[in-house]
């Protein structure tokens, strides 16, 4: 049992939106439900119950009623969610309109910016009618290529007012990355920042930008939005306005909400690319609000006085989460650039600054704070925080005491588990109940997760795999280009017929918590940031030195490092020079996140004997685990030389 590092107060737990959740559904039902277990019990025994009740709540905005919560429990995929229901995504966020702050922008050189809520709503009421005017309908895609900022959520929020389909990738992609992605979908409107900083480094977007237009002919209009600098130049860039140009020039205007159906096409988020391109996975509008609105709500008990930092990036699932924030009229702080620039303490400067209450982070991001020797609560001001939360990869032990004794004693920590497949989390925290190092506090309501064991059945107190074995309103609604549906069914539901399995390893404790042990599947996450072998493959292998390539994720440290081991052609060397250049491609090409820690030659890469690459295999033999199925391999003596390699020992 790990041990216990934080209790909320009674106070704390009769004042939180899940104790009057609980209470209401008493009142309601006639219950007598006086804990988070037994009210998870009831949330996955009353499928349509809970997720009625959790409609009333969140006060979502319809203009005609539902007919049914769902058609048919037992189906999934394919279960029908809120038929008959009328909404618009768009609107849901923007039922604010006063005075109070939507959203704070910091970028990492220093642009200070603030938008109340009316005025948000006056931005996205600009440019949804210039999206209109040239012609923008419900179902057309809309992209962004931008940074964290303002101009991100205000053209998403305009797409979806419209019912168009969002999809953004964060401005350190490489050519191929969005190709990859956008080339798939294409889109008829790509928003753009002019570049971006790192390190304080001013990055050019608009060159990649011009080549990528060469080879997706969709896209009729690239708005620019000046960041890096005020006039940039854009005569290069085909169809290119810039975005103060392409936004209506009247104020006041009123936005034409379109009211759509319940699972209307809202985003169109990526799966990691580890078996070759991309997967498109379409969620819907209604079940990406009524999911996210109960983890801020309910599990991260969000509030309007609160201000809500998530540091992230337009190409990881938690923008998109961290923007449904809106829906409560909480204030969202945008934060763009280095985490570390120009040092440790430069996100609890503006914690301090902006009187941050709920601070979201990745465990990789904590490991690296662990090492630069800050104390945060030495040297800031940080009273106004009262959650901290981390996603991304399993956050240590050693991670939760960090928090506690280094950033602050009375919080929160909620260490959250899920997936862009379907936007938020399955496992994650619960402002009523304790925190337990090492353990996420509980699994989501409505959320019917267990551990599977290798028969398929729910094991508590030992390691299994994740399923959930009910459906979600937050589940795709289907992948893109997929028209007989198996591209998802393959995706999640091969293994245990009628049940998602995620691809995670976790372990559910007595009391309902929840240890993460890692992916199952050979997904990479350094960093926290989701990733797939096939990306990096398909640079490496069109290096002419290169004969055969096998990438890892090793775990190190509280985190994964991405290690990469070649097959040199004969009379190759792996010189420091052509380590520079497998870098310096696949930065290029994909991300900086997809450049390997340490590259390694290697006599063979392991295959089974149907010549697949055996990445998990590698991975157990690297970590010192056993590997089961060595009869399996064409060639399994290979893995003798992978146990014995001495770099993988090292820093």
């Amino acid at each position: 049992m790990g041990k216990l590092l934080w209790t909320p107060t009674e106070t704390q737990v009769r004042n939180s939106n899940m104790y009057a959740f609980m209470t209401g559904v008493n009142k309601k039902y006639g219950k007598n439900i006086d804990g988070y277990e037994a009210l998870w019990q009831w949330s996955v025994d009353n499928i349509a119950d809970f997720w009625a009740e959790m409609w009333d709540f969140a006060e979502v905005i319809s203009s005609a009623p539902y007919e049914q919560v769902i058609d048919d429990p037992a189906r999934m995929p394919g279960a029908g969610w809120f038929p008959g229901a009328r909404l618009n995504f768009a609107e849901n966020l923007l039922r604010c309109r006063d005075d109070r702050p939507a959203l704070v922008f910091r970028g990492e050189d220093q642009v200070l910016r603030r938008l109340t809520y009316g005025e948000l709503y006056d931005e996205v009421a600009r440019v949804a009618k210039s999206l209109r005017k040239m012609g923008v309908q419900a179902g057309d895609r809309v992209v962004g290529f931008m940074p964290n900022m303002p101009e991100t959520i205000i053209a998403m929020l305009a797409a979806a007012s419209i019912g168009a389909t969002w999809s953004s990738c964060s401005p350190d992609f490489g050519i191929k990355g969005v190709l990859d992605r956008f080339g798939q979908i294409r889109p008829k409107v790509l928003f753009t920042a002019n570049g971006y900083y790192f390190k304080s480094r001013k990055l050019d977007s608009l060159e990649r930008i011009t080549d990528i237009l060469k080879q997706i002919d969709s896209v009729e209009k690239v708005v620019v939005v000046p960041y890096t600098e005020e006039t940039p130049d854009i005569s290069g860039v085909p169809g290119a306005v810039l975005f103060e140009d392409f936004r209506a020039d009247e104020a006041g205007l009123e936005i034409e909400f379109e009211q759509l159906p319940f699972d209307h096409p809202l985003y169109i988020m990526y799966s990691s690319g580890t078996t070759g391109l991309p997967k498109c996975m379409v969620q819907g509008a209604g079940g990406i609000l009524l999911h996210q609105m109960k983890e801020h709500l309910l599990h991260t008990d969000l509030k309007r006085e609160d201000h809500i930092f998530y540091f992230t990036t337009c190409g990881w699932m938690m923008w998109n989460w961290l923007t449904c924030a809106l829906s409560v009229g909480a204030t969202l702080i945008l934060y763009d650039g280095n985490p570390f620039h120009p040092g440790p303490e430069a996100l609890w400067q503006m914690a301090e600054e902006e009187k941050i209450s709920v601070f979201g982070t990745s465990a990789g991001y904590i490991a690296a704070l662990m090492n630069s020797g800050l104390k945060p609560r030495e040297k800031f001001d940080l009273s106004s925080l009262r959650a901290l939360l981390s996603t991304g990869s399993p956050l240590s032990a050693e991670g939760f005491d960090f928090v506690y004794e280094e950033i602050k004693k009375d919080l929160q920590l909620a260490s959250i588990s899920g997936g862009t497949d379907i936007n938020g989390c399955f496992a994650l925290g619960n402002p009523i109940g304790p925190v337990y190092a090492g353990e996420l506090q509980c699994r989501g309501l409505g959320m019917k997760v267990e551990a599977f064991d290798e028969d398929g059945k729910p094991v508590l107190g030992r390691q299994g795999e994740l399923v959930c074995t009910a459906p979600a309103p937050s589940m795709p609604i289907y992948f893109w280009d997929d028209p007989d549906g198996k591209k998802y069914h393959s995706a999640y539901f091969d293994v245990y017929p009628g049940v998602w399995r995620h691809g995670d390893y976790i372990e559910i404790n007595e009391r309902g918590g929840v240890t993460i042990y890692g992916r199952s599947d050979t997904t990479l996450n350094p960093g926290g940031v989701r990733i797939g072998t096939a990306e990096i493959y398909r640079q490496v292998e069109m290096l002419e030195e290169i004969e055969d390539s096998l990438v890892v994720g090793q775990s190190w440290k509280n985190d994964v490092r991405v290690i990469l081991f070649v097959k040199l052609l004969p009379g190759f060397d792996l010189t420091d020079a052509l380590k520079n250049n497998i870098r310096q491609t696949i930065r290029a090409n994909a991300s900086p996140r997809h450049v390997p820690a340490k590259i390694i030659e290697v006599p063979d890469v392991p295959y089974t004997l149907n010549m697949k690459k055996v990445e998990l295999a590698v991975k157990k033999t690297i970590e010192g685990r056993a590997v089961l199925n060595r009869d399996a391999l064409k060639n399994p003596e290979i893995l003798d030389y992978y146990a014995e390699i001495k770099a993988l020992r090292e820093d």
